[in-house]
């Protein structure tokens, strides 16, 4: 058995070579760029782990692994464009750095490795492999419809913002768990179990994230909070705001949304926490964290073989930044 920081430096030793050919430069250059910018490398580690909760690690999970990791980097690259962001991690986005044009065909080169990867895999496995990656990269694009459907919309309920992070961010850590646990052997209730553990910890991720923007430690965070209230995004604080605020404070958020004075980000803080959204925020958190909680302790395995997703579950939701 490995820790969750083990399985990291595993995959990231890895992860690390070339992914690509050399020519034509102007392609794979930009993408070997992209996937060297860095990250938590979290799902890949995730179907690591999958895997390991049940058996000794297949050599068949680095290939899925990794197919994981580029499919999830070839969203980032659309997502950049789609959102017109200068920065990833800090350095240009491909789109800013090589052009649209190119940024397109990178991610498409990145998805085709994905597949590529995923070919390499024993014949036992593909079939189911396969039906689980396909449907959750189907999901993960209507996400992000929603997502970009929801910018124009003049409302959005709560249990559709659950949906839609729930497709766009929470079902691939789900599948990253479960085709490990499939490449693992393990039961289909085990499986299920794993997969509702990884969605519901995904969704607590996502409440965590919202949070920190708003109400973190500027200093922990690494960066200005705010930035949602800023671009006026239907985040989960917003929306319940919006739910259960008074006629005179919907109004003034209203105003607020439609403006960029400089005291914005602290008007609406103010009302967020004069209609209690911090502490509802922090409670939501902590429902889905139970849910996640429950479902790993169902699954039917030695509980030392859970420390490392314990780990995992810490290292997403008890960060400050």
């Amino acid at each position: 058995m490995h820790s969750f920081q083990e399985l990291t430096k595993l995959f990231a030793q890895h992860f690390s070579g070339k992914h690509f050919p050399e020519t034509p430069s102007s392609l794979y250059e930009p993408g070997e760029y992209f996937l060297g910018l860095g990250g938590k490398r979290v799902r890949p580690v995730m179907c690591l782990m999958g895997n390991e909760l049940f058996e000794d690690i297949h050599p068949d999970s680095y290939h899925v692994a990794t197919a994981i990791e580029l499919f999830h980097n070839f969203t980032l690259v659309h997502d950049d464009i789609m959102d017109a962001a200068p920065l990833r991690r800090g350095l240009p986005t491909v789109h800013a750095r090589n052009g649209e044009s190119t940024a397109i065909l990178v991610g498409d080169v990145m998805l085709i490795r994905a597949y590529e990867h995923l070919n390499k895999i024993q014949p036992a496995f593909l079939p189911r492999i396969l039906h689980l990656f396909n449907h959750t990269a189907k999901e993960v694009c209507e996400g992000q419809q929603m997502d970009m459907d929801f910018e124009k919309a003049n409302s959005v309920s709560l249990d559709a913002y659950i949906e839609m992070i729930t497709l766009k961010t929470s079902v691939l850590l789900a599948a990253s768990l479960k085709m490990g646990a499939i490449l693992g052997g393990a039961g289909e209730g085990n499986r299920m179990h794993l997969y509702e553990f990884g969605k519901n910890l995904g969704i607590a991720f996502q409440i965590q994230d919202d949070y920190l923007d708003a109400f973190g430690d500027p200093e922990k965070f690494g960066k200005e909070v705010g930035g949602d209230i800023r671009q006026n995004k239907k985040t989960f604080l917003m929306l319940h705001a919006l739910e259960v605020a008074s006629d005179d404070q919907k109004k003034s958020l209203q105003e607020l949304m439609n403006s960029q004075t400089s005291d914005k980000v602290q008007k609406v803080l103010d009302i967020f926490r004069a209609c209690g959204v911090d502490q509802w925020a922090i409670d939501l958190k902590q429902t889905y964290y139970n849910k996640a909680m429950q479902h790993l302790e169902d699954i039917a395995v030695v509980s030392s073989r859970k420390e490392p997703l314990h780990e995992l579950a810490a290292f997403l939701l008890e960060r400050e930044h």
